[in-house]
């Protein structure tokens, strides 16, 4: 995929970086034939736009001790739906909150320690004031994940 505003130099800085986001401007100027000082550039002017939005580091939750990567489709009540996601975002299990289209729900993913873990974390939903129906789903097998685009 390319972006209209990119040329094909900060393609191929966005691909390496995609790759590998602790790579040094040095070595990625060698990559697409342009300078350190160039390529500092090009990054800097990406993250201006908004086209980089953060770098930062992956966790393989398994060697982090979290067994278990929990779905959960989550049915509110309308006037609540903010506070519920608030309520959400504030607990260390979750990893991602979006609203979905079709209803008043919230489709959740969480990290937990175990089998037992997921189970305190319903009952804990339970608690929660707007909830109205609570469906969970564990990942038994990742086909592929990313994050964000590729180029």
């Amino acid at each position: 995929m390319r972006f209209k505003q990119l040329d094909e130099k900060d393609g191929l800085i966005l691909e390496h970086l995609l790759d590998n986001g602790r790579i040094s401007h040095a070595e990625l100027g060698r990559f697409v034939n342009l300078t350190r000082a160039a390529v500092r550039e090009r990054v800097n002017s990406l993250i201006e736009q908004g086209i980089i939005d953060k770098f930062t580091v992956i966790v393989n939750p398994l060697k982090a001790g979290k067994s278990m990567s929990v779905y959960l489709n989550i049915e509110v009540q309308w006037g609540l739906l903010e506070t519920v996601a608030d309520t959400l975002l504030a607990d260390e299990e979750i990893t991602s909150v979006y609203q979905m289209s079709g209803g008043p729900h919230l489709h959740v993913h969480a990290l937990m320690d175990d089998q037992e873990h997921v189970e305190r974390y319903l009952r804990k939903l339970q608690t929660i004031e707007g909830i109205t129906n609570v469906h969970s789903e564990f990942l038994i097998r990742r086909f592929k994940e990313r994050e964000g685009i590729q180029i």
